[in-house]
């Protein structure tokens, strides 16, 4: 069986649709901490099961019978984020996978100011040595999160962000889709090259590309990280948050998004969504 974690969230459940194009529900199970929200799933007749990275003997449980599991990195970061991912890759192994796949990062580095980036690396060199097969899927930087930068400058007509870089925004569906295929063949082995759309676009650019779709005219405005984070403290984010936030925009600056790659668009068989694609279908959703 080819189990799914974190099968609720957007990557996890575009991953198990695209199972569900490749092979019989029975075959699929997923791992997540409240069955419940996956009872759809369940009606489809995908085995619905209860898994917690933090509960190590959930896990146990949740992967019976797996012969593929899909880890979908943790919520949590830093040294809980690491720790959950090395639970739920003993349990893997302790119930005889034959592959773990798991969701990493274009930028994975251990010396990246963007906290997620280190975790990704520190359990990448876990998969290394588990005695596992595994993929790492190098993803690129989702394309949902360059909409979010854009915070109200629909409204405003200003899209106000510390100095980026160019990144490879690329869609969920596509990273959700070659997922799928490495759960389902062995093309994809160890660490992936960045799967990535083709064209990197800076924080200008999604400027540009939101003023073309919306008609609204989006001005790029530059700000200090200091004052970043100061007006997002005022408005009630967490300090940690913020500081979270600047780190990405630190690693922007660094080119660790930047890189492109035709290894999605060859798994694909067509060229990947741009972040444009992305935010036409978004507004007109």
């Amino acid at each position: 069986m080819i189990i799914v974690t974190g099968a609720t969230g957007q990557l996890g459940r575009g991953i198990v649709e695209g199972l569900l194009r490749r092979l019989p529900a029975s075959h699929i199970g997923v791992s997540v901490r409240n069955p419940e929200a996956a009872a759809d799933l369940a009606a489809l007749g995908v085995t619905v099961r209860r898994g917690d990275f933090a509960d190590a003997a959930s896990l146990r449980s949740a992967f019976e019978g797996v012969s593929r599991l899909l880890l979908i990195s943790s919520n949590s970061s830093g040294a809980d984020a690491v720790a959950h991912h090395r639970t739920a890759i003993e349990a893997a192994r302790a119930a005889g996978a034959q592959r773990i796949v798991y969701t990493s990062q274009m930028g994975s580095s251990l010396t990246s100011p963007f906290g997620p980036m280190p975790d990704h690396a520190a359990t990448e060199a876990t998969l290394a040595t588990c005695g596992v097969p595994f993929t790492s899927l190098r993803n690129g930087f989702y394309a949902a999160s360059g909409l979010m930068l854009l915070g109200n400058a629909l409204a405003s007509g200003e899209l106000l962000a510390p100095a980026d870089g160019p990144v490879a925004w690329t869609a969920h569906a596509d990273l959700a889709e070659v997922a799928a295929m490495a759960l389902t063949g062995d093309e994809l082995d160890g660490i992936t090259r960045p799967l990535t759309a083709r064209a990197t676009v800076d924080l200008a650019g999604i400027a540009a590309v939101a003023s073309e779709v919306s008609g609204k005219p989006i001005r790029r405005v530059v700000v200090s990280d200091e004052a970043f984070v100061a007006g997002l403290v005022a408005r009630g984010v967490p300090e940690a948050r913020a500081g979270f936030m600047i780190g990405m925009f630190g690693a922007m600056r660094n080119g660790a998004f930047a890189a492109l790659d035709p290894t999605l668009e060859r798994m694909l068989g067509r060229a990947p969504l741009s972040v444009h694609d992305v935010l036409k279908a978004k507004m007109a959703g």
